[in-house]
Order: structure tokens, then C-alpha cells, then sequence
């Protein structure tokens, strides 16, 4: 017997990068950021434990909303907290998207998006990206004429590239909204500050953001939504009543008040991810420029399993991705491997590793 609805019988789950829970393991694969929080944020925390835990949470996280809109510039009603920026992005599919309406997204691209439009019932509608990760725009403004939600990583995942905002406001669909998902944000030459909301098609975007990588803070799940207040108010209509727990808002309210440990963190990161660029480059493999905390590799070779597996054995895990119906790739399937910004202690393992497994593989640059 049967009792799930036939869609979810059917759905293929997502399955989030590995998390292996001995220690010992160079950890690349799930875009954690290497540093820890703020010591303002730790400390946030622990007094939140010791506060009345027996008591819910503001439902609307008042406080919370009223500082990130000053960070953005905006009204506190522009502003929705949720449990991570995976949270709003169900609660944009919940808002505003009927079984049978088409939820379009860049592909290659960030695979959640497609697993929420099953379980919604929409259609998902993948975008395919030139060969440079660029837009056919032409096409994919036909593409999207009925389009409920687009859904659009920027800097997107796994390739790491960021769009201009003239190409952006392009995306905007005529009869739904243009949901920008900035987790990596932060990590770009010029970070993102919700600039497009100030623009006239602003009534049609909305932008989350995440606290898991920027600020370091992927253990305690927050993030949250910025819109045009009737948006917002759409969206609070279907969010648990309580999505954000007193330890996580408290953390945020930290994390946002100690913008500069952020900051500091952010350049570090860039820094490191222009060191590793290189290095990959001088090791032969292809890499996009990223503006995010990871990097997109190829080999020449297309071995990318089997260096993903000599660099596991070794105990480095990096993720190696495959998407398949991309009609410029090889067979119609483009992978590759994206390989997450750690410590620099942990880059240069990275690549003492890899290359041992390139000379194993005979793959070593002449």
C-alpha cells in the first residue's frame, strides 16, 4: 500500500554533501567557511542558553528583522528570518506556486531547486548555461514567459560565477517573481547589498541570504528573505509558526552587529581562493573564476571520479558533481569538481594530496 502522494514516491531525494563525523578529514566539499564565528557570536549564544528556554521565541523575530534592515537599508517589513536560506526557499514555493506551474532555474546549477519544485508539483524548467556559464538571453526570456518562479544562485553554484545585474533584471519573469539566492554573496569582489530592490522591478525580486557561510555559522541554521513588504507578508502567512529558535537569533543578532568579523573573514577567504585557483591551474586542471568560497574544476583527462576517489582515500573529500542533459558536454553530461575555500594549512594539504593522486593517475602536467 502506497499512502505517499505519487510525486513523492516518485522523487529522487537530495542528498547534501558528506559530512564523515570522526575527525582527521581535510573537509572541502559542502562550502562550510574554514574560520569560526565571531567570539561576539559564541558568547551570544551561551547567554541565550542560560536565558528562558522554556519560553518560544518572537514568532516574528522583531529584533532580528529590525537589524538586518538597517544593514540592507530597508524597512523591518521587508525583512523574513527563516531556519537557513533553505527555509525561505521552501516557503517561496509554499507562497507561490500551484501544482502544474513552471519553476524555472539556471542549469547546471544548485539541484535543491528542482527537488522543491517536485515536491511542490510544479514543472521544473532547467535553463541551460552556454558553455562559459553565461546566459542565452534571448531564449531564456521565451523560456520563462510563464514562469511562476525563477531561481537564480548569484554567484551560482557549482561554477562560481556572478551575473551583472542588467542580465539579472532580465530574468525577472512577467507573471511571477525573480528569487536571487546570495548565500555566497558575501564572498564576491564587490559583495552584494540588495542593491536591485532599489530598482523599478523590484516588486518581482526577492533575495536570501544565508548565515552559513559568510558569518561561519552552517551549525546553527539561519537566513533570511528580502522583499517588497507585500511579499514578505505573503510569505509569513506560511512559515512555522516559531521557524527561528531563540539560540539562532540571538546568534544572528550577533553576527550582524560584529559585520566586520564577517568582513574580515570574507577577504581571507578571497585571498586563499585566488592562491588555490593557481594552483589547480599549474596542476592542469581548467578553473572558472569564482566570485564565491569554492572554485570549479576540470581535467582534461574527464578522470574527475577517480581523482575524487584517490583524494578520498587520503582522507580530503572535495565534491565531485555530475549533470547530466547538458548538450555541450561530452555524451551530454558535464561534471567536474567543486572544491569548497579552506585554511590555507588545509589548501596546501589539498594540494600535496592531489597531486600524488595526478602522478598515481598518470595525469601529472608535463
Amino acid at each position: 500500500m502506497d499512502l505517499l502522494r505519487p510525486n513523492i514516491a516518485r522523487l529522487a531525494p537530495y542528498v547534501p554533501g558528506e559530512q564523515p563525523q570522526e575527525p582527521g578529514w581535510i573537509k572541502l566539499n559542502t562550502n562550510e567557511n574554514p574560520y569560526p564565528p565571531s567570539p561576539r557570536v559564541v558568547e551570544a549564544i551561551a547567554a541565550a542558553a542560560r536565558g528562558p528556554l522554556q519560553l518560544y521565541p518572537d514568532p516574528v523575530a522583531t529584533q532580528f528583522r529590525k537589524l538586518a534592515a538597517e544593514r540592507f537599508q530597508v524597512g523591518a517589513d521587508w525583512i523574513l528570518p527563516a531556519n537557513g536560506s533553505d527555509e525561505n526557499l521552501t516557503l517561496l514555493f509554499r507562497a507561490f506556486v500551484d501544482p502544474g506551474e513552471i519553476v524555472a532555474f539556471p542549469y547546471p546549477s544548485y539541484i535543491l531547486y528542482e527537488t522543491l519544485a517536485l515536491i511542490q508539483g510544479g514543472c521544473p524548467k532547467r535553463l541551460t548555461l552556454r558553455p562559459d556559464w553565461s546566459w542565452d538571453l534571448a531564449a531564456t526570456r521565451a523560456q520563462i514567459e510563464q514562469a511562476k518562479l525563477v531561481l537564480v544562485p548569484n554567484p551560482n553554484s557549482p561554477s562560481g560565477n556572478r551575473w551583472s545585474d542588467d542580465d539579472l533584471l532580465a530574468l525577472v519573469p512577467p507573471r511571477g517573481v525573480l528569487v536571487l539566492d546570495e548565500a555566497y554573496g558575501d564572498f564576491a569582489d564587490t559583495p552584494h547589498r540588495a542593491e536591485l530592490l532599489r530598482r523599478p522591478e523590484a516588486a518581482r525580486i526577492v533575495i536570501t541570504r544565508s548565515f552559513s557561510k559568510s558569518f561561519s555559522l552552517a551549525g546553527i541554521r539561519l537566513g533570511f528573505a528580502i522583499a517588497q513588504p507585500e511579499l514578505i507578508a505573503g510569505m509569513q502567512k506560511v512559515k512555522d509558526s516559531y521557524n527561528c529558535d531563540r539560540l539562532a537569533l540571538a546568534a544572528g543578532l550577533a553576527a550582524l552587529e560584529d559585520w566586520g568579523a564577517m568582513e574580515e573573514n570574507s577577504r581571507r577567504i578571497r585571498v586563499s581562493r585566488e592562491w588555490l585557483a593557481g594552483e589547480l591551474t599549474r596542476l592542469g586542471f581548467e578553473v572558472v573564476p569564482s566570485q564565491a568560497n569554492f572554485v570549479w574544476c576540470t581535467h582534461p583527462s574527464g578522470e574527475h571520479q577517480a581523482i575524487y576517489e584517490g583524494l578520498k582515500r587520503r582522507r580530503v573529500l572535495v565534491r565531485w558533481m555530475r549533470f547530466p542533459g547538458v548538450a555541450h558536454a561530452p555524451e551530454g553530461l558535464l561534471h567536474g569538481l567543486r572544491i569548497s575555500v579552506g585554511t590555507d594549512e588545509e589548501l596546501r594539504g589539498l594540494a600535496g594530496h592531489l597531486r600524488e593522486v595526478l602522478k598515481e593517475l598518470s595525469l601529472s602536467p608535463a
